[in-house]
């Protein structure tokens, strides 16, 4: 079979991978704990399905515009304008399928093969394999200091004349951390003077902790002209707990977004009239379920790190935000997919491996479940891989005895 070369290139998700396996266990009955999902477990809000079960009803559901309808535009209109005081027009947005199209069709519209695409590491494991769908590469960065925090002179260091983007994702997918307001006034201002693509991926924007208050990237760039390179990408997934509605959005210059909706609409056309329907409920609706999710994904990640606490060995940066913990379990392996699939399979916790966002001997935890899956969780690993627990244990009625170390 001949296979395109691109398409030899892409490896599979493998945080979807991971959520089909759960799930063909759990189907099995298998008492798994999923403890690798960046999946919210609260439910959509009223007004998403409200606004939805109305239009539904109606039965005229029909093509929409290949960059959203004019009323989800008008709701991202006031998005921007609430929460980036930034007063945006609908030439300015793109309705996608998630904010993972967003990003998509933005990397599609400004990179040429060979063109470089700068992010850093730990990175969204998806950054690498969509440079790579449009012919570009990938280049991660590694902080030098070794933390999750990356500094102005990490990223100099490896710009070339053929840097065409950089992807920022802050709080930050796997490792929750919340760069800080030197960084991206300055990385907003190199790549102003430097004439890059800067990519924001702001879509855990509202969900920090410790009294954090979101980063405007709007407050620090010059450029507010529609010579601006700056690419701003959100949804409804995250904050909202959304992510089967699949609706996310970019906010850019009106050349950009021109050329973005035109490869759109040969992908997908326009996003589903029913999903963009949902998400301008979310948007207008009542806003305190944002609230109520922060708040207790924070106190799930307080739980978290103290289990991980008592967990020898392990070693792991406290989130600034998201639903995420991206601890260092190298004492224990250092091939994670090798520990998180033994993980899997003897105690029946999946978890996500570090070399999939860049980092080696690392797990991505989530914190989106229950606090008894977080500390059972945490339990059924620290038995697996501690060698002071006990030689058994009990999961439900079945006996579990250690034969592994």
């Amino acid at each position: 079979m001949s296979i395109s070369l691109i398409g030899k290139s892409i490896k599979e998700s493998a945080t979807l991978k991971l959520n089909e396996k759960a799930a063909i266990l759990r189907k099995k009955g298998d008492p798994i704990i999923h403890l690798g999902g960046g999946e919210p477990k609260s439910k959509s809000p009223l007004d998403a399905i409200v606004n939805t079960a109305s239009y539904l009803n109606s039965g005229e559901i029909r093509y929409t515009p290949a960059d959203g309808t004019p009323e989800l535009k008008q709701a991202i209109i006031r998005y921007t304008e609430d929460f980036y005081n930034r007063k945006v027009e609908p030439e300015n947005i793109i309705a996608s399928g998630g904010a993972k199209q967003a990003i998509m069709v933005a990397l599609q519209a400004i990179v040429n093969p060979q063109e470089e695409v700068i992010f850093p590491a730990p990175y969204w494991v998806s950054y690498p394999e969509m440079v790579k769908l449009c012919g570009g590469i990938p280049v991660p960065v590694h902080p030098e200091d070794g933390s999750f925090y990356p500094r102005l002179q990490d990223i100099e260091q490896v710009v070339t004349s053929y840097t065409k983007a950089i992807i920022i994702n802050s709080p930050n997918n796997p490792s929750g951390a919340m760069y800080s307001e030197k960084f991206i006034s300055e990385i907003i201002e190199f790549c102003e003077k430097k004439d890059i693509y800067l990519i924001m991926d702001d879509i855990y924007h509202r969900l920090v902790f410790d009294g954090r208050k979101p980063l405007n990237c709007y407050d620090y760039a010059k450029d507010k002209t529609e010579n601006s390179k700056l690419i701003v990408i959100n949804g409804v997934s995250k904050a909202y707990a959304m992510t089967g509605f699949r609706i996310g959005w970019a906010v850019a210059n009106k050349k950009l977004i021109d050329v973005m909706t035109n490869i759109q609409s040969h992908q997908t056309s326009g996003p589903s009239a029913v999903l963009q329907k949902a998400a301008v409920g979310a948007i207008n609706g009542i806003q305190s379920g944002v609230e109520s999710l922060r708040s207790t994904l924070e106190n799930n990640r307080n739980v978290m790190m103290d289990h991980l606490g008592a967990f020898e060995g392990v070693r792991v940066t406290k989130p600034d935000g998201t639903f995420y913990c991206f601890a260092d379990f190298s004492v224990y392996g250092k091939d994670s997919t090798k520990l998180a699939t033994m993980l899997l399979d003897k105690v029946l916790v999946a978890t996500v491996p570090g070399v999939e966002f860049g980092l080696e001997g690392y797990l991505r935890l989530s914190t989106c479940g229950s606090i008894k899956d977080i500390t059972e969780g945490i339990e059924r690993m620290k038995w697996a891989l501690d060698p002071n627990s006990p030689n058994e244990l009990y999961i439900g009625d079945r006996k579990l005895v250690r034969d592994w170390l």
